[in-house]
């Protein structure tokens, strides 16, 4: 059983820059594609940084209007007013280095990398680290946007299929809110621990509540088992 990966709900027209395009040209494509950044690639399409808004925002100065109120960025952008930037080109201003993530990687890890650096969007790459895609946190939340009745069917042929090797209802599955609730008995503690597991990876799953019980504990050391029988048939 896999999560689903990010080259699964990526958008794979991804509209790029190189680090010689012009500010104007960046700021008509951001505005033309409705985006809020590009990645900027080199000849072999390999990331080597991000532009976005804020880059060109912070690119220029605060050059006024007549009336001595800051202009928009812009209009300061393609006004040539005195005072302008040197910053000419993507690579001048572009983020680096890139927030990127895997083609194959667990859309969960995409979801993480968007939170701890505050962005709503990565550059999808492959092994080699070339461009592949575009991910979005909207991608994202259609991925994991399941009904109970998805998620329960999806345990019962993940977790009780491919996993233990079980029938669909040797276990009985619960699933409010995204919270699954796993009851039953199975034969070792190990199985209960891959039982969990395998249920808290399955997309949209939020919990898992555990109300398993088992026949075996294979978990602990042989010699401590045998002790742990004597210790029951003494008393």
């Amino acid at each position: 059983m896999k999560a689903t990966e990010v080259g699964a709900v990526m958008t794979t027209d991804v509209v790029t820059v190189e680090r010689g395009t012009p500010l104007k040209d960046v700021a008509r494509a951001l505005g033309e594609h409705r985006v809020g950044g590009l990645p900027v690639t080199d000849k072999e399409d390999r990331v080597i940084g991000v532009v976005s808004t804020s880059d060109l925002a912070r690119s220029r100065p605060r050059a006024a209007r007549p009336d001595g109120t800051p202009r928009p960025w812009r209009v300061r952008l393609f006004s040539g007013m005195p005072g302008v930037s040197r910053a000419r080109t993507a690579g001048d201003v572009m983020t680096v280095p890139a927030v990127t993530v895997g083609a194959r990687a667990p859309v969960t890890e995409a979801s993480w990398l968007m939170t701890g650096h505050g962005v709503e969007r990565l550059p999808v790459v492959d092994d080699e680290e070339r461009l592949v895609g575009i991910v979005t946190g909207g991608d994202l939340l259609r991925a994991v946007l399941r009904t109970d009745g998805d998620i329960e069917r999806a345990v019962r042929r993940d977790v009780l299929g491919t996993t233990l090797w079980l029938t669909p209802r040797a276990l009985a599955v619960a699933v409010e809110d995204g919270v699954v609730t796993l009851t039953g008995r199975l034969e070792r503690r190990s199985d209960v621990d891959a039982a969990v597991r395998a249920a808290s990876r399955i997309d949209g799953v939020v919990a898992v509540v555990d109300q398993l019980s088992h026949r075996v504990d294979d978990t602990i050391p042989a010699r401590s088992a045998v002790e742990a029988e004597e210790t029951v048939a003494g008393t």
